[in-house]
């Protein structure tokens, strides 16, 4: 099958390989990213021809993503068997890095976790979007947001690596504060060791976009948006973690790592909003790319 691959950026030097299409899920009103692919896992014979070209190709292969959406949601069976088939073919193999969402970690014991572990995987990328209940509800997401803060401490109990995203702007105009406070609640009680703060951004095709063109979702202005990060930065508590808000999606790229670089943090998106030059009446021009 055909269609657009997506990784998080950290990525960008694995070696990614695709075992399934689309996303098991596949309704969050905010993302357009599998909109037209049907859900797919790609035969145990496909997936064995796939490594085994990109294990004759690249030997020395360290780092793997798998893709497409939400690899957790297979079985233990199914992950146990591929992972070690990874490591029988990349001798020098590192760690293995995946989607996964909330649910599909919750249906993982913590020793089957572990196990995997023990196998090389690695880091997990889950996306919260909001811990306010209200904003995961309109935004049509599968978990509570107490489902994904024990997905989250339930991984790294079991020594995986966390990374995980947050729309800001997702509450919208009507719940901006409601969601900034939730969200870094929720953060401080999973304490991931990754953290990504991307701006949302309605996608032609999406629920989202739908209800902003109907007038029941209205954007965050620049201004806004900048005063909802700011909003969540003064509330995080996070006590090992490295913060990047570098997507194009955001108006200002920062990272850091926290707690030491707090508040330098909300000392640069306090001069911003100070500066005058953010637009205070509309989101302004969208990014070239997402």
């Amino acid at each position: 099958m055909s269609h657009a691959l997506f990784r998080p950026p950290a990525e960008a030097y694995s070696l990614i390989l695709r075992i399934a299409d689309g996303c098991p899920w596949n309704r969050c009103g905010f993302c357009g990213m599998y909109k037209e692919v049907l859900y797919r896992l790609h035969p145990e014979a496909e997936i064995e021809q796939t490594i085994a070209k990109a294990a004759r190709m690249q030997p020395r292969t360290k780092r793997i993503f798998l893709a497409d959406g939400d690899v957790m949601a297979l079985s233990v069976e199914r992950l146990r068997a591929l992972l070690e088939t990874l490591n029988a073919r990349f001798p020098r193999l590192a760690r293995v890095n995946l989607y996964a969402n909330g649910h599909s970690i919750l249906r993982k014991s913590p020793e089957q976790l572990e196990a995997l572990r023990a196998l090389k995987l690695n880091t997990l990328y889950m996306g919260l979007e909001s811990g306010n209940e209200a904003v995961l509800r309109q935004a049509q997401k599968r978990e509570t947001a107490e489902e994904m803060i024990a997905a989250g401490k339930r991984a790294q109990a079991a020594g995986l690596k966390m990374s995980v995203m947050v729309l800001t702007g997702l509450g919208g105009q009507s719940a901006s504060t409601e969601h900034a406070v939730a969200t870094a609640e929720a953060l401080n009680r999973m304490q991931p060791k990754l953290l990504s703060a991307l701006r949302v951004i309605p996608i032609p095709g999406t629920a989202l976009y739908q209800a902003e063109q109907a007038g029941a979702f209205r954007q965050l202005t620049e201004v806004q948006a900048v005063e909802e990060l700011k909003a969540l930065i003064e509330k995080l508590e996070l006590e090992s973690t490295v913060f990047r808000a570098n997507h194009s999606s955001n108006i200002l790229p920062l990272e850091g790592r926290f707690p030491k670089d707090k508040s330098q943090l909300l000392e640069t998106l306090a001069a911003l909003l100070a500066s005058g030059r953010l637009d205070a009446s509309s989101p302004g021009p969208p990014p070239l790319s997402l």
